[in-house]
């Protein structure tokens, strides 16, 4: 997804696409344009080789969506430790780290609806600057459809709508219409005038982009129902304080405010829900419901950090324990277990080694002497060091296990002498690789050829190297080279044969 992304911004600079998005020189049409052009302004800016750059923004409105985090989260409760506590929870779960970090659209969508969120609480709560707030909700929900579609007003706001009206029930709502009206209209036209245009300029690819892109949300990764019933899982480090916050039986008693709890539990959970409706089911589509979830753990946390010295249950005790006992050992054992586990692979890297290993050694100790204190705030926020220094030190330390002995980028094919056709297309991240628009051929096209110059061709990678033996009659056919983008060996799991394309030359027989 990322390969793609990256692929249809350097279009939009190399070849003017800003509009009839491209991937490939072929219309892409699935996303809207709103994140694209944002990559491609950054990669502008500072290089479109530079991959850092063009993640830039998503991290940018990942920062943006904790900073309306805890915001949302201070005027929910009208406490800023709560709004703290949420805002770390949310920014350290796994999926939040992972969207951050790359250049996929989800982040975008989520966090442009959460910002409209917030503004359309706050048109909700207050009769003051109704219109103020219904046009900034208007245009973050707009700029949401401009990211990924409707699909954040379906997990995020719908969600959110279901469990405002069912624990605030829309109180002094009479008095606001003409606002609400003028929110709608600006959500309506910035939602709909990209697709109105892509559809006037270029009927046909819309339409047939379109009508394969909803049957992707029947016919596609079909799952069964229950498949998110783990979703809590998908938070990382807060996987046990994420399943604890959802007993409410027995958090409702101890909770600061029982009704914003209340409030953020079932947006929760109706997210959860209707997500579970969509036959079509991915891992990272729980992406939207993290952002609820984080404000649910974050009422069982603030009752630790009240309350954790003073309970007397060890059975209430034990799940806390447990967890945060887990990170401290892990900490611990890391220096000793990363050196086991690497070997001679960290040559090179003996100095990420020695700083995480300091960092998560020190950090287990401080974790584990101040539950066995039982102050748990310090425990909290040694859990939070605790992933900023495995993501900061500890993730460059992954680039030991990289290396494949048979990487060959196609992009070296640039500087080719002869023209190079494509037949099959090629996955993204060759695309991406080979640095400009292929020219692809059918078989029938290359079998017509009346070159009599050579020629190259690329083709998904077959053992048998016979993707070309259709041409044999007329041509002979000389396998050049394998491209081969995997960043590991093929002995390895997560090797993919997609990453990998042969090399032809082809020349007319005498």
């Amino acid at each position: 997804m990322e390969a793609r992304n990256f692929v249809t911004a350097r279009e939009m600079l190399t070849q003017g696409n800003w509009m009839l998005t491209t991937m490939d020189g072929l219309p892409r049409y699935e996303k809207p344009p709103l994140p694209t052009w944002l990559t491609a302004f950054s990669g502008d800016l500072f290089g479109m080789e530079n991959i850092a750059a063009l993640r830039f923004p998503a991290a940018l409105i990942t920062l943006a969506l904790l900073f309306f985090m805890y915001t949302l989260s201070r005027k929910l409760t009208q406490n800023k430790t709560y709004a703290l506590i949420t805002t770390l929870v949310l920014g350290t779960s796994f999926y939040i780290i992972f969207a951050g970090r790359n250049g996929t659209w989800d982040i975008y969508a989520h966090a442009f609806m959460f910002m409209g969120i917030y503004f359309l609480f706050q048109f909700f709560e207050n009769t003051r600057q109704a219109y103020k707030n219904a046009l900034l909700a208007g245009l973050f929900i707009g700029l949401s459809f401009m990211s990924k579609g409707p699909v954040s007003h379906y997990a995020l706001l719908l969600p959110f709508l279901i469990a405002y009206g069912i624990v605030y029930k829309f109180l002094g709502f009479k008095k606001k219409w003409l606002p609400l009206i003028a929110m709608l209209v600006i959500i309506v036209a910035l939602s709909s005038w990209w697709g109105i245009y892509i559809y006037m300029m270029d009927t046909a690819d819309a339409t047939r982009i379109a009508t394969k892109e909803s049957s992707r949300w029947i016919g596609y990764e079909l799952k069964p129902f229950y498949y998110y019933w783990s979703f809590f899982t998908q938070s990382g480090v807060w996987t046990i304080p994420a399943f604890i916050c959802l007993l409410y039986p027995y958090l409702k008693n101890k909770v600061s405010n029982l009704k914003a709890y209340q409030f953020a539990l079932l947006w929760t959970v109706v997210a959860v829900i209707l997500l579970s409706l969509i036959p079509t089911k991915k891992s990272r589509y729980l992406l939207p419901v993290l952002i609820p979830l984080a404000m649910t753990v974050g009422f069982y946390i603030q009752y630790l950090f009240k309350n954790f010295d003073t309970i007397t249950s060890k059975w209430e005790k034990w799940p806390v324990y447990f967890n945060y006992g887990l990170i401290g050992t892990i900490g611990l054992i890391f220096p000793v277990g990363a050196y086991l586990y690497f070997g001679n692979k960290l040559d090179g890297y003996y100095l990420f080694y020695i700083l995480s290993s300091l960092a998560l050694f020190g950090t287990g100790i401080f974790i584990w002497y101040h539950l066995r204190v039982q102050k748990f705030p310090l425990v909290f926020y040694g859990t939070v060091a605790f992933i900023m220094f495995t993501i900061n030190l500890g993730f460059p330390l992954s680039n030991a296990l990289l290396g494949n002995p048979d990487y060959n980028a196609i992009s070296r094919l640039n500087d080719s002498p002869i023209p190079v056709y494509v037949l099959d297309g090629m996955a993204p991240e060759l695309v991406w690789d080979y640095g400009k628009i292929s020219e692809r051929k059918s078989e029938n096209q290359l079998a017509c050829s009346g070159s009599s110059q050579p020629f190259g061709v690329i083709t998904y990678q077959t053992k048998e190297k016979s993707k070309l033996n259709f041409l044999k009659k007329k041509f002979d056919i000389l396998s050049v080279e394998t491209f081969d983008l995997n960043p590991i060996d093929s002995s390895r799991q997560a090797y993919k044969n997609r990453l990998k394309a042969d090399y032809y030359i082809v020349q007319r027989k005498p």
